[in-house]
């Protein structure tokens, strides 16, 4: 589960903000219990456990059934997550201009795919799932779900910078996860990234998430499959390249020859020399958490 610091993440955090509620979570870990041995577990009545398990369930961290049970019919209590993630809002950069496009995910120049691979649109699945040549498809370009489980992904980006501009800042954003059938929250992958073929370094995404349904994700698509991701930050600036705030190249913005063209590429690579080759996935504005596809911001000044 991945929520940001809006008001509607407010039910996740106060189910957190407990001594109890936690205590909880972390019996849970070892295995589902009923709720009869939570309370045993805590030393709390079994009505005080049924409040707290009901504002973690309303909360989405815990998920509930019920079963037959020695005395009739039981509540089972499990977890319906493995992680949280909090994404805080972006930093403004107000001293410098910024020029800003955004690419479909669709809108790839070149590709290398393996199954499991394939597409989705709105709608439904362009082409034929597992068929990389569908990757090639002319409705390709309204796609908003792609994923592959080993290659790349290749866009152009439009270059808006003027000759007068002098270039601060690259930060390129979007959704993305790895690539399992159906889904797998616990699928690592290392996504290797280039721009004009230079080398922006590597980073892991952790799985290919079906928790909970993804907030765009459209209602045809199944809850079993591939439902959200991570927003990746890509920023490379005067002195180095960072993804997600961690460092990973030396390369910088002036590296990447930039000025006087008019486009340039960005490559989103799983390679099969790395430790966790767990393939990828890209989502549009119209799927996942967030309402953007390739997001790319160029500061200058």
């Amino acid at each position: 589960m991945i929520i940001d610091t809006s008001i509607k993440s407010l039910p996740v955090l106060q189910a957190l903000a407990n001594e109890t509620r936690l205590k909880i979570v972390n019996q849970l870990a070892i295995g589902e219990m009923n709720i009869g041995e939570i309370a045993k577990a805590l030393a709390i009545s079994n009505a005080i456990t049924t409040r707290h398990v009901q504002q973690l369930e309303d909360a989405g961290i815990v998920k509930t059934r019920r079963c037959p049970g020695k005395f009739g019919l039981q509540k089972i209590v499990a977890l319906a997550i493995d992680q949280i993630g909090i994404e805080f809002p972006e930093k403004i950069f107000p001293e410098y201009r910024h020029y800003h496009a955004d690419v479909k995910v669709g809108h790839f120049t070149d590709y290398h795919a393996e199954p499991t691979c394939g597409l989705a649109s709105e709608e439904g699945h362009i082409g034929m799932a597992d068929q990389p040549r569908s990757f090639l498809d002319s409705q390709r370009v309204n796609a908003q779900l792609v994923w592959t489980g080993k290659g790349f992904l290749e866009y152009k980006i439009p270059n808006l910078v003027q000759t007068e501009d002098h270039l601060e800042l690259l930060d390129i954003s979007f959704e993305i996860a790895s690539e399992f059938p159906i889904s797998n929250n616990t699928w690592p992958s290392d996504i290797t990234y280039y721009i004009n073929g230079k080398k922006l370094g590597s980073d892991t995404v952790r799985g290919n998430y079906a928790d909970v349904r993804g907030r765009l994700t459209p209602t045809w698509w199944p809850d079993t499959c591939s439902q959200y991701g991570e927003l990746k930050h890509i920023r490379i600036n005067q002195y180095d390249t960072s993804i997600d705030g961690v460092p990973t190249s030396d390369l910088n913005i002036n590296d990447l020859a930039l000025k006087g063209t008019d486009y340039f590429t960005l490559r989103i690579a799983s390679e099969e020399n790395m430790e966790h080759v767990g393939g990828l996935t890209l989502f549009g504005d119209k799927w996942g958490n967030h309402e953007q596809s390739i997001k790319v911001l160029t500061y200058v000044s």
